[in-house]
């Protein structure tokens, strides 16, 4: 509400001023001029000063008014400053995108993990996803925030600066966002990368180790591949492109599975009998609704909603559709016919492969690489895996690290502006170099520190199931219900 303490205070002023000036004139007037002559200099003299202090007094006051003012009306409306002024359209599109994500996860990853398993490990599947992603979304506003975000070296920001999300207010900014929303976004990111290398790991691990390995994995494989990439660490020191996270989230994701997958050795019966998907149906709904949610992971990247938003969200449509006519069109040229299962992992191929991409590039040069990355990953999931001689229970080897190995290093081709993208800082053999030198370096970091999160994990609680719990299924074992009821 506004006061009126000071309206019309400039015409008070003056008007006070004229009159005592008026009154000294009358009173000199009515005295005898001649026999005053002789004192009416000082007199006249202090009038004057006296006068002319007045109306400098009122002049500072009519200055003064307007910042009293408002002082005063905000004292009245018990107002204080604002903080920053967010973009209001940014900020709903942000929330948006990380409901998005996290639709990805809960229930999109788990559906799609759930039906490829077999019966009596679904539920095992479903809880290691949601646990998994819970346990992270706690390690990230704990000390993973300030570890990837904040100043430090080339490898790690500071573990403690924000730690338990320490300084961190309503008003706080970052990346043009209210901290906390991107705070919020960013820890879904980190949960969906380490739920997807539970997939490597189903129908065999102990429930217990596989919360501890993600635990140690977070902590050191993924938070500094975010602060080197993202946050101006060592990888974007050397010019890497990633949009959305091909090395920070598949390829770390995927390495992690591979090695896991060693170390926990083959499922009971692998190679001799056929480990069937329980749930087709289950896997194609997570497809699908993995497809709608990758809009925020990929189109939220550009933290905000505007051109390269757009430009992201074409390109995750594209990308996916290629993927999924390439697999379909493969497996029918190999195997005679193409299947639902195989559609649908194309979906997560060409969604894969587009992600480091996807802000960087033109929807022709999307297109291409949703057909490489589908294409290829057919070969991920079935011959380079029998050369691995590995036991990938839900392929995140073949489809995550191969698919964003492709994505990754094409994104150096086709960000070239003469190729229809937004550009790269010099020529593209030397872009090229750079993301292959991230995929080498991203493999190697991965690998090292997923064997020792794994023998940490073995030493501890161990790493398997028994023989016999392990055909009884680990629904009943590790959870102690199962998911249908006969």
């Amino acid at each position: 509400m506004k006061t009126k303490m000071f309206s019309g205070l400039k015409t008070r002023t003056r008007a006070a001023a004229l009159a005592l000036l008026f009154g000294v004139a009358a009173a000199f007037a009515a005295s005898p001029v001649l026999a005053q002559e002789a004192e009416a200099d000082a007199p006249v003299a202090e009038a004057v000063a006296a006068v002319e202090d007045a109306a400098a007094e009122a002049e500072a006051a009519v200055a003064e008014a307007p910042a009293m003012e408002a002082a005063a009306e905000e004292a009245a409306d018990g107002t204080e400053a604002e903080g920053p002024a967010f973009d209001s359209g940014n900020v709903a599109w942000m929330l948006t995108s990380t409901l998005l994500v996290l639709l990805m996860v809960v229930p999109g990853l788990a559906l799609f993990y759930g039906g490829m398993v077999r019966s009596k490990n679904v539920l095992s599947v479903l809880m290691q996803v949601l646990v998994v992603f819970s346990v992270v979304i706690l390690v990230w506003v704990s000390y993973g925030y300030s570890a990837a975000f904040t100043d430090g070296n080339n490898f790690f920001g500071s573990f403690t600066q924000k730690a338990f999300l320490k300084g961190i207010t309503t008003s706080s900014e970052s990346a043009g966002l209210p901290e906390l929303l991107f705070v919020v976004f960013q820890s879904t990111f980190a949960g969906i990368t380490t739920a997807l290398i539970v997939g490597s790991f189903a129908e065999r691990i102990k429930f217990k180790s596989v919360l501890l390995f993600s635990v140690i994995w977070v902590t050191f494989a993924y938070l500094p591949m975010v602060h080197m990439v993202w946050s101006g660490g060592f990888l974007a020191h050397k010019g890497v492109l990633d949009f959305a996270g091909g090395t920070v989230v598949h390829i770390n994701a995927g390495i992690a599975g591979l090695v896991g997958a060693y170390f926990l050795g083959k499922r009971l019966g692998f190679g001799r009998e056929a480990l069937k998907p329980h749930n087709v149906p289950f896997t194609f709904i997570g497809a699908s609704l993995l497809w709608v949610g990758w809009f925020g992971f990929n189109a939220g990247s550009a933290v905000a909603a505007d051109e390269i938003a757009s430009l992201a969200m074409i390109n995750t449509m594209v990308a996916t559709a290629a993927g999924v006519v390439a697999w379909s069109l493969v497996e029918a040229l190999a195997k005679g016919r193409p299947s639902a299962l195989g559609a649908a992992s194309g979906a997560i191929a060409g969604l894969v492969g587009i992600t480091p991409a996807a802000g960087t590039v033109g929807p022709m040069g999307a297109i291409v690489i949703g057909l490489a990355a589908g294409a290829i990953c057919v070969w991920g999931v079935n011959g380079l895996k029998r050369m691995l001689r590995v036991d990938d229970t839900a392929d995140v080897f073949g489809v995550h690290a191969i698919g964003g190995i492709v994505g990754a290093v094409l994104t150096g081709v086709f960000s070239a502006e003469s190729l229809g993208g937004t550009g790269i800082e010099g020529t593209i053999g030397a872009q090229v170099w750079a993301q292959t030198f991230s995929v080498l370096f991203t493999i190697v970091w991965c690998a090292v520190v997923t064997s020792i999160a794994i023998l940490v994990a073995k030493a501890v609680f161990g790493l398997r199931v028994t023989e016999e719990e392990e055909r009884q299924g680990l629904d009943i074992v590790s959870h102690g219900e199962s998911a249908y009821e006969s």
